[in-house]
């Protein structure tokens, strides 16, 4: 005997579809993805990765990290030594950025007797990889030296030529961000330190050839590491500010105005992510933007004045960024599915 249902029983049933199907989607979505994990990355060297920018390696087809390494786990070094005399950090990963392992370092071509590499910018630009790298002229104990930025180029991602070093506003610039411009043409966005540690930029038409423009672009606060990138028809940037990241944004690329709320600020409850974040590195892929950052795990309210491995170690988190009526937020907290797409080539 056949059953008849009724024109309200069907919409009935037709609701219950509707509703099941975005979670269906959602939860096909995340068969697709991996959990990231949570830190994302230590390193097991000298545990001090920092200062995080990730990159799409055509010919390995997996996805790079290079960080600054530091020797937290080191303990017969002077003042701020821990943070000099090293080279650049590379992980990989073969699941889309969910999980990392140690690949090497960086031989870059380019080292004074005494040297330290911090803070790497990597780009590719016409089957050619680019590097924009803070280097410092030796392994010092204190703060007041030179640094400033070169540029190198590679075919792999590992073995590093130099090419120049880069006149810019000051002997103490750090933290180069290149961002292409609409025309086609290349900005170079750094912390000029000698200016209040405010953020000043370069212009070129070819990566090789730079203009530095004088001109300070941010200063309402001291900041490091800024990055830009353009989500949602907008252009952003974030600035580490020691109390998590400002957040700007930009019509033109040159006046930049500053949202309300840092992200990062307040501490997550992961592991290793229970403070703030700092220096920071954002990647748009398949019209989401995800936010790479590192924090100092034993820096908490208990260990404040106290310098040891606890407090010098640092590994690397990431996050989802979100759009919220024109703001950027992030909730750390949320756990991250990811399956980073190859990049389109330029």
């Amino acid at each position: 005997m056949k059953e008849i249902y009724s024109s309200k029983q069907w919409h009935f049933f037709l609701l219950i579809l509707l509703f099941c199907l975005p979670m269906n989607f959602s939860a096909q979505q995340n068969k697709q993805n991996h959990l990231a994990s949570k830190p994302l990355f230590r390193d097991p060297v000298y545990d001090g990765a920092a200062d995080p920018t990730i990159i799409w390696n055509k010919e390995e087809k997996k996805w790079y990290l290079f960080y600054t390494n530091r020797r937290a786990n080191v303990d017969s070094l002077d003042g701020v030594k821990w943070v000099h005399g090293t080279r650049i950090g590379v992980a990989e990963s073969s699941d889309g950025g969910a999980t990392w392992k140690y690949r090497d370092t960086c031989d870059i071509q380019y080292r004074l007797t005494d040297y330290t590499h911090w803070a790497p910018e990597v780009i590719r630009f016409k089957n050619l990889y680019h590097m924009f790298l803070t280097y410092v002229p030796g392994v010092f104990s204190d703060w007041n030296h030179p640094r400033w930025i070169v540029h190198l180029t590679s075919n792999d991602l590992l073995k590093w030529k130099f090419e120049s070093k880069l006149k810019l506003a000051s002997e103490r610039c750090i933290d180069a961000c290149v961002f292409q411009m609409p025309d086609g043409n290349w900005r170079m966005y750094y912390n000029n330190e000698v200016d209040h540690k405010s953020i000043y930029y370069a212009d070129s038409p070819d990566l090789y050839k730079w203009t530095d423009s004088g001109k300070k672009v941010i200063g309402d606060q001291s900041g490091e590491g800024p990055n830009v990138f353009n989500w949602k028809g907008k252009n952003w940037m974030v600035v580490d500010n020691w109390k998590g990241l400002g957040v700007y944004s930009s019509d033109d690329l040159v006046n930049w105005k500053r949202q309300k709320n840092n992200i990062l600020q307040i501490p997550g409850k992961g592991t290793d992510d229970q403070v703030i974040g700092g220096h920071a590195d954002v990647v748009v892929n398949a019209d989401k933007a995800y936010i790479i950052y590192f924090t100092h795990p034993g820096r908490i309210p208990e260990n404040k004045g106290k310098t040891n491995y606890e407090t010098k170690r640092s590994s690397i988190q990431m996050a989802e960024l979100e759009y919220s009526d024109g703001q950027i937020v992030c909730d750390r907290d949320k756990p991250l599915y990811l399956n980073l797409r190859a990049p389109k080539a330029k």
